[in-house]
């Protein structure tokens, strides 16, 4: 070998090895980063953005624009429609505060565990009208705009109108339909609208078909209507909205409704929808190394985020290296402590027994919850802790239990991650985030009337399939037992951090009970790898399944890790040896929409997920 060559070699094995321990935030992403100035619109659909998008340049602010893109995300369907519930964290401006929007249907009259375990059921069914809460969605837009927009309902409503009366459905969703078509036909509103094609080998509409909607665009209409007709009594423009909520909950829209449900076996009464209101709350709020992180309440398995914090302030993650084994097995001890204490404490807080939630918040808890991490090897038996003591509190009323806490061994002992499983602990909904110049800003998580949906008679609304994440028995979790009235414990988390007394991140994912999972990873890889907003949506993720599912049967799979194919075979064998059983997925990250407040420069930073069909918009 000549001199040259051998010099040459020498630097590439340099390069080569410098190339391996490149930051991940060196490498580039498939999307770029969303910049803007004046405003910033991201959800699930491209579409929907731009109805977002639409309400900005008609003057409208963030609110605005997060209404319009959840009303024509529901009107989209795939992963959500108008039945659904919203769960939202707004910050105000003026009141410089973070506010907390539940929107959250509750269960209906007739909804108790003796009636289901009457027809055999260990948990309310996964679809079908007997799986329905109330509809919140409507109200918690309603709401949110009458409070806080500053456009008419029929303005932001246009787009989710033009929407419904045609517009060329997306492969995704009409696939979806496809595939479902079996149940659809189970419910003849359903079927009507979604199988336009009965009789022929594709029953469903093709991809790029003009998907029409009468029905939902005649509901909608109705509630354009009275708003116009209460501005024209010289109504203020707050009143005219809260008409518009009046009609859907209990006027002819509700009756309707109701009707449809009742015609095919649900339970939903004309009661049940007049009772229930949009709860306007404090969120709650943990700080991690000086940053400021809210989420939802116990309703919401939130603040299992805020509880990985805490105990995560206890290591040097840096130090770990982004994504080594020991770093996942940290993340992953980490997660299924907090996520037992979900499994075991949230609830409505409406309805008691009041959840110790202070207690699970405590840093001093967290602290003491660090005694079972086991630095050397995954722990299959995780249970719920006891933060009653860190309260100053009576002693806590369900020690029995916790000491006799059930890991489910007959489904929970393979670690297999069947294909049914898979889908029901991740299954998917969308995400609106939206933000202006004027300091305004949405980060929401609807959910809910997923295909397939039962659709309530001629509204052309889909109901909610949330029923089923309550359980039936008080020993799996007393805070969370089905009754008449109540909110379920919900997976949907949106969340918003602020540092140094202003916004810092926006942030929201899909996934069902990877949603906390992937968004604490997010937050970590921007605040500790100095990941850019993009970078970290697209940067891979891990997911266990050590937690019980929200949905279907409520499952777990102690030990079962997926992780990035680009996870290296060294790191692979460790985390076999401490006793993971792995799966690989190209893309692990969850579809995660943010957006980071670049103050230096006075713009916004938009992240959107690199798979699905996630999008967004800025100016």
């Amino acid at each position: 070998m000549r001199p040259g060559q051998a010099l040459m070699c020498i630097i590439c094995i340099v390069v080569g090895i410098h190339s391996l321990v490149l930051p991940t935030h060196a490498q580039t992403t498939q999307k770029p980063i969303l910049h803007g100035r004046h405003w910033m619109a991201i959800t699930g659909k491209p579409l929907a953005a731009t109805a977002g998008a639409a309400m900005f340049h008609q003057g409208g602010n963030a609110v605005d624009a997060a209404c319009a893109m959840l009303a024509a995300t529901c009107t989209m369907w795939d992963v959500l429609s108008w039945g659904g519930e919203t769960q939202v964290l707004l910050y105000h401006p003026k009141r410089q505060e973070v506010i907390a929007i539940n929107a959250l249907g509750i269960a209906p009259s007739g909804a108790t565990p003796a009636f289901f375990k009457s027809k055999g059921m260990a948990y309310p069914p996964e679809f079908g009208p007997l799986s329905a809460v109330t509809p919140g969605t409507p109200g918690g837009l309603l709401y949110m705009l009458a409070e806080y927009g500053t456009l008419s309902l029929e303005q932001v409503l246009k787009p989710a109108m033009q929407l419904a009366e045609g517009y060329p459905i997306e492969a995704q969703t009409a696939n979806a339909i496809e595939r479902s078509k079996a149940r659809l036909k189970e419910w003849p509103y359903s079927k009507a609208v979604m199988l336009p094609h009965l009789g022929e080998e594709r029953e469903a509409p093709h991809p790029g078909e003009i998907f029409r909607q009468p029905d939902l665009l005649e509901t909608l209409r109705k509630m354009v209507e009275v708003e116009r007709q209460a501005l024209r009594m010289r109504k203020s423009r707050k009143e005219a909205i809260y008409a518009a909520y009046d009609r859907f909950y209990k006027g002819d829209i509700a009756q309707e409704f109701v009707r449809g449900c009742q015609e095919q076996g649900g339970l939903i009464t004309m009661e049940d929808l007049a009772k229930w209101r949009v709860i306007a709350e404090k969120p709650v709020m943990t700080t991690y190394k000086g940053i400021e992180v809210y989420k939802l309440d116990a309703w919401t398995q939130g603040p299992v985020m805020l509880q990985c914090l805490n105990m995560l302030e206890h290591f040097d993650l840096p130090a770990m290296g982004y994504n080594s084994a020991r770093y996942i097995h940290t993340l992953y001890q980490v997660m299924n402590l907090a996520f037992a204490d979900r499994d075991f404490y949230y609830g409505d807080p409406y309805f008691p027994p009041a959840e110790p939630l202070k207690g699970l918040l405590s840093k001093a808890y967290a602290k003491a919850r660090l005694q079972q991490f086991n630095p050397l090897k995954n722990n299959p038996v995780i249970a719920p802790g006891d933060p009653y003591p860190f309260m100053g509190a009576e002693p806590n009323p369900y020690l029995e239990w916790l000491q006799n806490w059930n890991a489910k061994p007959d489904s929970a002992s393979t670690g297999y991650l069947d294909t049914p499983f898979r889908e029901a602990f991740t299954a998917g909904t969308t995400t609106v985030l939206a933000a202006d110049k004027e300091g305004w800003i949405v980060s929401a998580t609807p959910s809910g009337g997923w295909i397939p949906a039962v659709i309530a008679g001629r509204t052309g609304i889909g109901m909610s399939q949330r029923l089923q994440s309550f359980v039936l028995n008080p020993k799996e979790n007393p805070f969370n037992v089905l009754e008449p009235g109540k909110r379920p414990r919900v997976t949907l988390t949106p969340s918003l951090a602020l540092k140094d007394g202003k916004p810092f991140l926006a942030f929201a994912v899909q996934g069902g009970d990877t949603q906390d999972q992937n968004l604490l990873q997010f937050f970590l890889n921007i605040v500790e790898f100095g990941m850019t907003v993009q970078e970290a949506c697209e940067a891979p993720n891990i997911n266990s399944y050590q937690m019980y599912s929200s949905f279907g049967k409520h499952d777990a799979r102690p030990g079962a890790l997926t992780l990035s194919t680009e996870i290296p075979d060294w790191t692979r064998r460790e985390l076999q040896q401490m006793g993971y059983k792995l799966d690989f997925e190209r893309r692990t990250s969850g579809p995660i929409n943010a957006i980071f407040f670049d103050w230096k420069n006075g713009a916004f930073q938009g992240g959107s997920s690199n798979h699905g069909e996630d999008y967004g918009i800025g100016w």
